[in-house]
């Protein structure tokens, strides 16, 4: 019988604890997001994530015990990197205390793993796949040839997609956070109006750069009146058309490099909206597109209690030593 896994997640600003148990699936989960906390610095200050995690995971194991029923699991698993290192050690430090009070496994888990393993959450997950990773922090293209073998085939030079996003909102001096804000507010814009550039298209590679991009969307938002809300609009949705064809473009590239027929869409940016429906029209029927479920694209304890029991399952767990890992390579894995 399946074990029962506790999943712990406290890598940059959520919070999350969920139980997982293979073949029954989720059997509990509770997240907290930190956006209020860190809104007025216009960004995530790490010292604030770490403090507000040492106060809300004993609220939340309460929480989860309270909405699951479940006051115990047969195995502990926790992100320990790459993240921000005061929070994974918040984490690190609850899940060894759970793990050795019950007397029972602990299995470290790599934070971007956990994000290309969530769309196991919604059902099975077709292997070998390309695995587009797009999140505040990274912006990647991965050839996923088994569970546990990965290899980076692009990764970005500079900004990352999520980056890119939300420098671009604060220069419209949009709320915090600024992605999903951006996203909002190009809905009401003509994407065509402004001819911002498809970064690193014109040339080989599965690598990316939002540098240029993001200056060049600078340079217009400062031709722009205050007043002028629908260029503003305008602005936003043809920025957010640039980030979206430059990362169609290299997924299908990527495709076509490896051969394979399954693309699986990781990180907080799969929630985009464009993005997904562009991807689905642009690659179907050459291949199948995946993405976990909008409350799973963000950081989340699910995917890091599956990525866990799929490790427990294999033996895996004295692959790596528990320690918190502000850096952690995918490839190490």
């Amino acid at each position: 019988m399946a074990k029962l896994v506790l999943g712990i997640e406290s890598s940059c600003d959520e919070t999350g604890l969920a139980f997982y148990a293979q073949g029954a699936g989720l059997r509990g989960e509770v997240l907290f997001s930190q956006t209020e906390i860190h809104a007025p610095y216009g960004g995530v200050v790490p010292e604030l994530a770490a403090r507000d995690h040492v106060r809300r995971l004993p609220l939340l194991w309460r929480e989860l015990v309270a909405s699951s029923g479940i006051s115990r699991a047969e195995a502990v698993a926790v992100t320990s990197g790459p993240g921000l290192i005061g929070a994974l050690l918040v984490g690190v430090s609850f899940a060894r205390a759970l793990a050795y009070g019950w007397g029972v496994p602990l299995i470290p888990v790599h934070h971007l793993e956990g994000h290309l393993l969530a769309p196991l959450l919604e059902g099975e997950l077709p292997l070998p796949a390309v695995a587009l990773l797009v999140s505040g922090g990274h912006s990647q293209l991965i050839a996923m040839h088994a569970l546990g073998q990965y290899e980076l085939l692009g990764d970005t030079l500079d900004d990352a997609a999520g980056e890119a996003f939300d420098k671009a909102a604060k220069i419209l001096g949009l709320p915090y956070p600024g992605g999903p804000a951006l996203a909002v507010l190009a809905e009401q814009g003509d994407a065509q109006r402004f001819a911002l550039p498809r970064p690193m298209l014109d040339r080989p590679g599965l690598d990316f750069s939002f540098s240029g991009l993001k200056t060049a969307f600078r340079l217009q938002a400062e031709r722009l009146a205050t007043e002028d809300h629908q260029g503003r609009a305008d602005l936003a949705a043809s920025f957010q058309q640039a980030i979206v064809d430059t990362l169609v473009e290299k997924s299908r590239r990527a495709l076509q490099q490896t051969g394979f027929g399954q693309l699986i869409v990781a990180g907080g940016v799969s929630a985009n909206r464009l993005l997904r429906s562009k991807l689905q029209a642009t690659l179907a029927p050459r291949a199948q597109v995946h993405f976990p479920s909008i409350r799973h694209s963000t950081d989340n304890a699910a995917m890091i209690a599956l990525a866990g029991s799929i490790h427990l399952e294999k033996a895996h767990t004295a692959l790596h030593p528990l320690r918190a890992r502000a850096r952690w390579p995918l490839e190490e894995l």
